[in-house]
Formats: C-alpha cells, sequence, structure tokens
C-alpha cells in the first residue's frame, strides 16, 4: 500500500467516525427515556422492606412454636410474604437443613413440611410461595412449628415479614 492510500484509508476512518459520533450525539445528549428510568426501578418481586419481629434462641429439645403476626395498617393492600430464618452462631457450627424440621399449620390445623433454602449458615422459607395480598386493616398470621433433629445444633429463630411494592 502506498504511502498516498494509507492517508486516503485514515481520512476515511476519521470521517466515518466523525459521522458516527455527530450521528450519535443527540441521542446521547438526550435525557434518558422511559425505559431506562423503569430498569432503575425497584423490581416487583423483590421485596422493597423487611419487619423484623421478635427473635428467641432455636430449642434443642423439644419444638418450638414460632407465630408471625404483621397487620398492614395503610390505607391500600399491601403484598407481604411471612419468612422464617434459622440462623447459625457466626463461629458456627452453621447451621444444615438436615438438623431442623420446619411446618406450617394450615388454614385447616394441619401442619405441612416447609422445605428450607440454605445460604452461608441460614436457613430460611421460601418467600415467593408465601406471597399474598392484605387488604387494608388486614392482619397475617402464620404459625411455624420448628423441630430440632439434631441435638448439636445452635442457632436463632428470627421471624419477619417481607413488605412488596
Amino acid at each position: 500500500m502506498s504511502k498516498n492510500s494509507r492517508l486516503k484509508v485514515a481520512f476515511l476512518a476519521v470521517a466515518v467516525a466523525v459521522a458516527g459520533l455527530t450521528t450519535a450525539g443527540p441521542a446521547l445528549a438526550a435525557p434518558p427515556t422511559a425505559t431506562a428510568a423503569a430498569s432503575r426501578t425497584q423490581d416487583p418481586a423483590l421485596p422493597t422492606d423487611f419487619v423484623t419481629l421478635p427473635t428467641s434462641p432455636l430449642r434443642s429439645e423439644g419444638s418450638q412454636e414460632v407465630t408471625l403476626a404483621y397487620r398492614n395498617t395503610t390505607p391500600t393492600p399491601t403484598t407481604v410474604a411471612p419468612q422464617l430464618l434459622l440462623t447459625s452462631p457466626d463461629t458456627g457450627p452453621f447451621l444444615s437443613p438436615s438438623d431442623v424440621r420446619v411446618e406450617r399449620r394450615t388454614g385447616h390445623g394441619c401442619w405441612v413440611p416447609v422445605r428450607l433454602g440454605s445460604q452461608t449458615g441460614t436457613l430460611f422459607t421460601d418467600l415467593v410461595g408465601a406471597q399474598r395480598t392484605l387488604g387494608a386493616g388486614e392482619t397475617l398470621r402464620e404459625r411455624y412449628r420448628v423441630t430440632v433433629l439434631n441435638p448439636g445444633a445452635v442457632g436463632t429463630v428470627e421471624p419477619r415479614v417481607a413488605l412488596y411494592g
């Protein structure tokens, strides 16, 4: 390639780049669109806040019942989800789903098993399946029964309610 040809190619590359910036300039300077603004808003599938309820030590003998109660004091319906956390001591030993059995009491008075998730020494009940909408002034009451299966298991029972929206 001759020196003259290289200069033409370089000039053409610069001209294309400048033309691209000129065309893109107004788009880059424009205010964010609704789509961009919407991407920064809260995902409706994620809780916006949690209401922490009184905690208790995990009892190593027998079963313990835990009642989660939350009243919607807002004038509008609110989506909520009860959740039970079983946290391990900071220094271990860490809880495993096989260390405990968690059951939820149904509206008919039966106890049904609850599947637990686990992350970094904390066991937790699912939020997605527990979501419900409380009307203005309505109260959520959820009862759980926690039974320790491993007598060496140590931890804290931390009930809470997830709030959405």
